[in-house]
């Protein structure tokens, strides 16, 4: 019996903020987080010096030398994303934490960037000079759910979801068919990254990367004629998924439910995104969830401010939707958070989904006529009240994820 899945805690670090209030009155303000990042002039040959740092956070002394020895700062900002959102699930010191009933999903495109440069010394300066027990702890691709597991204490199952920019959104989809197919009551699902300029260099070496470094508050122009490229983001995002009848028996709060998830690969190029695909991927979400097209209400974009990204999306969305449904790009305002932004988004779109209020995309002052055939909220946020949402993502290796949330009262 195919089960239920809702969502019943959110929580995340974001170069917006931490809590949805912060981040609703950035978004409501028209605002974007992008800074110039002065030090990374210091790069040769490293023509974008633009980033979306996230927002300050405290830690409480729960986080202390040996709770956080195998931590680097993408682990920590997911442990701490997910502290917020046990919290605000109420299952922070519940007995179903521990009960091996709650799983983890969760992912990143990488470990951390200076311990992947500790073995990197090595192997220049034949040397294991700086290199200790937790090194390969902090670097390796599933550095952020092993640790968020341990911290916890959680010992259902562990789904690493390192997939690039379709790590969160992956991270949630497997978790709710875990849930879904009867394997796991609740699970930890998300995926966080730090910033750093090997991030903005691995774009960079595509000419996919802003260089607008004197005018930060421009970009990026996510669908716009005059975008130039993306500009890298941090941050750490965690929905608590969890089966509907067990949430409703403890009395839980219930933000969403979870109707849809499609997930698919281009099968044809690394780097270059394919609209057949994207297409098929939003299709496989809504055979998922049992909607029709017209049933979406709005769509939050990939839309990372790419050249060929943005067309691709565009094109593969008008065939499945046409003209007609709601869609901005919260990238406009964040950045491109990478393995963090599939849950980011989730989290800000359910909100607003909540509200009945979606953000434009900002900077998008004349559309690209390849991108121009969709119903862009732009200049201000629209009231639309409406009962479901997608949430798109789509990745370097041709990789594909859409998301489908239905309003709960």
């Amino acid at each position: 019996m195919r089960r239920r899945v809702v969502v019943t805690g959110m929580g995340g670090i974001s170069p917006l903020g931490n809590d949805w209030t912060t981040i609703r009155e950035r978004l409501g303000g028209y605002r974007n987080a992008v800074a110039r990042m002065e030090d990374w002039s210091d790069y040769e040959g490293l023509n974008t010096q633009l980033g979306a740092p996230a927002a300050p956070f405290e830690l409480s002394t729960r986080y202390n030398r040996k709770a956080t020895r195998s931590m680097g700062r993408v682990a920590l900002m997911g442990a701490h994303a997910t502290e917020l959102a046990l919290a605000n699930a109420g299952l922070l010191d519940h007995p179903l934490l521990n009960s091996g009933k709650v799983g983890i999903s969760y992912g990143s495109s990488a470990g951390t960037v200076s311990a992947i440069l500790d073995f990197g010394r090595m192997l220049d300066e034949r040397t294991t000079r700086g290199i200790n027990a937790t090194t390969y702890i902090k670097m390796m691709a599933h550095t952020a759910p092993v640790n968020i597991g341990v911290f916890f204490g959680v010992t259902g199952r562990v789904i690493t979801t390192s997939s690039a920019c379709t790590s969160g959104s992956q991270g949630i989809g497997y978790g709710y068919e875990a849930i879904r197919g009867g394997s796991q009551t609740a699970m930890i699902t998300g995926g966080s990254e730090e910033l750093s300029a090997v991030y903005a260099a691995v774009f960079d070496t595509l000419f996919a990367t802003s260089t607008r470094n004197d005018d930060p508050a421009s970009t990026p122009r996510p669908f716009d004629a005059g975008r130039d490229g993306l500009v890298i983001g941090e941050g750490a995002g965690t929905l608590i998924l969890e089966e509907r009848e067990h949430a409703l028996a403890r009395g839980a709060t219930i933000y969403a439910e979870l109707v849809g998830f499609g997930t698919n690969s281009d099968g044809c190029h690394v780097t270059q995104p394919n609209a057949d695909t994207m297409k098929v991927a939003m299709q496989l979400a809504l055979e998922d969830a049992g909607l029709a097209p017209s049933q979406i209400g709005y769509i939050n974009a990939h839309g990372t401010s790419t050249q060929h990204g943005d067309c691709a999306e565009a094109e593969a969305t008008a065939q499945v939707f046409g003209p007609h449904v709601p869609i901005s790009s919260l990238k406009s305002y964040m950045g491109h958070t990478l393995g963090a932004c599939g849950a980011l988004e989730a989290w800000i779109t359910i909100q607003m989904m909540r509200e009945s209020w979606f953000a434009p995309t900002l900077n998008l002052d004349h559309a690209d006529p390849k991108c121009a055939g969709l119903d862009h909220i732009r200049g201000e946020g629209r009231r639309i009240d409406c009962e479901y949402v997608m949430s798109n993502n789509f990745a370097f290796g041709g990789i594909n994820t859409s998301l489908i949330f239905r309003k709960c009262d």
